[in-house]
């Protein structure tokens, strides 16, 4: 077994290109991997619609050494919200279903226990009272769609729609998934339809799902580790998080551990790989994925989004109405149309403006239509802080820092 503290990675296993105004990213790029124990990892920057950074680097796969190249796959956690709720604002530009119609309009059956009056855009800010599911899942479910919309249809609130707002961590991209089988013609998943409507067309590599003819040489190793060994690095969790999640039967501890699998990246391998969880299992080039927050950030006409959803995004979130404070992640978070906006505990970018989902264990990308920048991060080696990641962190700074001395 590799003592990962011991690795250090030469600067030869570190390739791509870089805009000469972009040059402090590249040096912030390196110093995570001297500075920082960062194993491999990918780091692209677009801006108004050109690429300016598009950096990789160390290892894909430190048991046989295998160095991370440009075609380098990586699962990243819950980045992939970022990318369904893309796909879920084209289906609304396409006239699929509206965002203030409520979700049993278009799925009659969600109405069951109380859900009758939840609207599309509550369940894409969380609000919804749907992060926990009560219902054990498993692969054989998961594989299922129609023996999961119902066990979906079945769950009951964790509080009244609007009051509060919760992490719907695996939860938000099932229901999703369903509202777009249901009110697609081709009765696709979110997956299908995203690869078919948007993946394709643009010419980026992410999938809500892994498919089965990639090559294993492709796919980045996680580098993880257990639930228990975060109770050795409390420093850098969100304490009143980390209690809850540990008390059986806690709303962290049933929105977090359902599915139940040994180690969090368990989730991103087989079989778990091989199902689509569209809040989780999302696969692809990180200069694909900064690409689409680029296209997203400059309103590109490309996408095919309205422009009533780009100036929804660009507002502060409507926020529930008794407490900003998320009943998961016991931090204040702000949600808008499936995204994550910034927050002073949050950090998405740099203001309100700003809009994406970090993914858990340092990975992380946004769109700043300030700015009309796209920027995505995913590390080989998770971290223990499950958002804010100091890498991450290091890398946006550079970026801003970079952007204001070309403002001079």
């Amino acid at each position: 077994m590799h003592q990962f503290s011991k690795i250090k990675v030469d600067e030869t296993l570190i390739h791509g290109s870089v805009s000469p105004a972009f040059k402090e990213v590249e040096a912030e790029f390196k110093r995570n991997f001297a500075d920082r124990g960062e194993l491999g990892a990918a780091c692209a920057v677009y801006l108004k619609g050109k690429k300016v950074v598009d950096l990789w680097g160390g290892y894909r796969d430190i048991e046989t050494n295998s160095p991370w190249e440009e075609d380098t796959l990586i699962n990243v956690f819950s980045v992939t919200k970022g990318i369904s709720a893309l796909a879920i604002a084209l289906a609304h530009s396409r006239d699929y279903f509206d965002y203030d119609r409520k979700v049993s309009m278009y799925w009659p059956e969600f109405a069951e226990n109380g859900k009758g009056n939840i609207t599309i855009r509550e369940l894409l800010a969380h609000q919804a009272g749907l992060c926990a599911i009560d219902e054990q899942l498993d692969i054989d479910i998961l594989s299922d769609l129609d023996h999961l919309s119902k066990i979906l249809a079945r769950q009951k609130p964790a509080w009244a729609p609007g009051e509060y707002h919760g992490y719907h961590c695996y939860s938000l991209g099932w229901y999703e998934n369903e509202l777009i089988r249901r009110t697609d013609s081709k009765q696709r998943t979110i997956g299908q339809f995203f690869s078919e409507e948007i993946a394709g067309p643009l010419d980026v590599e992410f999938y809500i799902r892994t498919p089965s003819d990639i090559p294993e040489k492709r796919i980045a190793n996680i580098v993880d580790y257990s639930p228990l060994k975060m109770l050795f690095h409390l420093n850098k969790l969100t304490l009143k998080m980390m209690i809850s999640y540990f008390i059986p039967g806690s709303l962290a501890a049933r929105t977090l551990g359902n599915p139940k699998v040994r180690n969090p990246g368990d989730i991103v391998r087989p079989p778990y790989r091989e199902v689509e969880i569209p809040s989780y299992n999302g696969i692809g080039t990180v200069n694909s994925i900064a690409k689409l927050y680029g296209l997203f950030a400059c309103e590109s006409p490309v996408l095919g989004i309205d422009k009533e959803v780009f100036s929804n995004l660009k507002r502060p979130a409507i926020q529930p109405n008794k407490c900003r404070e998320d009943k998961v992640l016991q931090i204040e978070t702000s949600y808008s149309l499936g995204f994550m906006k910034y927050s002073p505990d949050m950090h998405i970018g740099i203001s309100e403006e700003c809009y994406g989902s970090p993914g858990y264990g340092g990975a992380i990308a946004f769109s700043d239509p300030s700015n009309q920048l796209g920027f995505a991060y995913a590390p080989l080696k998770m971290g223990y802080k499950p958002f804010n990641d100091p890498r991450a962190e290091a890398l946006t700074a550079a970026v801003y820092k970079d952007l204001k001395l070309q403002d001079g």
